[in-house]
Order: structure tokens, then C-alpha cells, then sequence
């Protein structure tokens, strides 16, 4: 997609979607009463606070087609989506509600590989974001900028809706992998060696509950 109109798709997505017009209203409420005080450091909550978090990421599917696809991830407080890319597409995304620390990369391009480098399946990429963001944030990724590579882990509820543009597609060449670090060498602090995990499959303990999501005007 175009960075123009996509800075205006971002414009509109940041001002005028919000918790309630998903159906999130009550879940975003949840978000912003949340008492991190009562966190204990494995992030379920105390003894005096509500029932500790086992349910999985829900996925609430809103629309697909060729060009694009549209949804949002609601994750408990811990969760993790593991490190992934999204190759060749652009990918907006708010958070509607909530806190989550985001950790994403950009790949670095290698001239001349050695053998072992391609054997091993991986590539240097150099650190984008390592930080916390709270909604109403919304960012942009390209194809080749922006944080390609990303991994988010949940700080408190959070819901992130997204935008792909164009969707996955595995017939396409845009098969979704998941990365691992990898300590091949050693590299200064902004180069990191990834690891691409065998046959797209994201890290054992990653479930995801998939709902469609019903939009009522």
C-alpha cells in the first residue's frame, strides 16, 4: 500500500475507532481500571485481586478479501504474541485499549551470505522499538521499515486492532514465520541474529482463539 493514503487510513483509524464501536467497551473499562499494584511478577494478579488469567489471545476476525484483511488481537496481561513478520505487506495497528510492551526489527540486508548464515536460516536485523505503548497509540510498518519483525507481550488487558495490506497468503509468498534469537555471533547492540523457527510454526504454548466478529450499526 502506498505510504499516502495509508497515512490517512492511519489518521482516521487513530481519531475515529474506538473500544466502543468494536463492541470492546466493557473490556476496555476492565483495562483502565486494572491495578498493576497487584501484580504479582509473573503478572497473574494477587490474592486479593481477580481470578488469575489462563485464557488464550482471541483473534476477532472483521473482514478479509484480496487486498487487505482486518481484525484484533485481545490479550490477557502476560500473554505473548512471539516474535513474526509480515512479508511484504504494510501493517497498521492501534491499541484500542490497555498497556503492552512492543519489541520489533527491521532486516538487515547481507550481500554475500556465508553457507553456514543461509544453512542455519538466519539474518541480521537491527532493533526498531523496544518500549512500552499504551492506547490510543497507532503505528505504521512497511514491507522494508518501520518494524517488520515485531513481538508484543501484554502488560495489562490490551486489544490491537490491525490492518494487513494485502493479507497473508501462503499461495502469495507471504506466509507468516516466527523468529527466535539466535547467538551465531556476537554483534554490537543494535544488530540482532534471528533464527526463522522450521515449517512457519510459531513456538510451542501460542494459542489463539479465533471468533468472527459481528459488527452492528
Amino acid at each position: 500500500m502506498d505510504p499516502y493514503p495509508m497515512k490517512h487510513l492511519r489518521e482516521f483509524v487513530h481519531y475515529e475507532i474506538r473500544p466502543i464501536d468494536v463492541g470492546l467497551d466493557n473490556e476496555a473499562q476492565i483495562a483502565r481500571n486494572w491495578n498493576n499494584s497487584t501484580r504479582q511478577p509473573n503478572g497473574r494478579r494477587g490474592r486479593n485481586g481477580a481470578n488469575q488469567f489462563t485464557s488464550p489471545i482471541k483473534y476477532l476476525h472483521i473482514h478479509e478479501s484480496e487486498s487487505f484483511s482486518m481484525g484484533i488481537f485481545c490479550m490477557p496481561p502476560s500473554s505473548v504474541i512471539p516474535l513474526h513478520n509480515h512479508p511484504g505487506m504494510t501493517v497498521l495497528s492501534k491499541l484500542l485499549y490497555g498497556t503492552l510492551h512492543a519489541e520489533s526489527y527491521d532486516w538487515i540486508d547481507v550481500t554475500d551470505p556465508t553457507d553456514q548464515l543461509q544453512e542455519l536460516s538466519v539474518r541480521p536485523a537491527r532493533l526498531v522499538r523496544d518500549r512500552e505503548m499504551s492506547a490510543p497509540e497507532t503505528t505504521i510498518l512497511y514491507p522494508n521499515r518501520g518494524g517488520n519483525i515485531h513481538t508484543f507481550r501484554a502488560i495489562t488487558p490490551c486489544a490491537l486492532f490491525d490492518v494487513l495490506s494485502p493479507p497473508y497468503s501462503a499461495e502469495k509468498g507471504r506466509d507468516c514465520s516466527y523468529f527466535r534469537k539466535s547467538s551465531v555471533r556476537e554483534t554490537p547492540p543494535e544488530v540482532i541474529w534471528l533464527e526463522e523457527l522450521e515449517d512457519h510454526q510459531p513456538p510451542e504454548g501460542f494459542v489463539v482463539a479465533r471468533e468472527r466478529l459481528v459488527m452492528l450499526y
